[in-house]
């Protein structure tokens, strides 16, 4: 599925769009989990901080 995201993004408007992958350390366990999203280009960074 991840390779369809992909595809759709370069084509059309979704140039506007970046698919952006963060790696987040579970409290609990200790962890790391991959969070993925699909986000404007301006807004990459935020997606980072948050």
């Amino acid at each position: 599925m991840a390779k369809k995201a992909v595809a759709t993004l370069r084509t059309g408007d979704g140039r506007n769009f970046s698919k952006v992958i963060k790696m987040v350390k579970s409290p609990k366990t200790g962890a790391y989990t991959f969070q993925e999203e699909i986000v404007i280009k301006d807004n990459v960074n935020d997606f980072f901080k948050s």
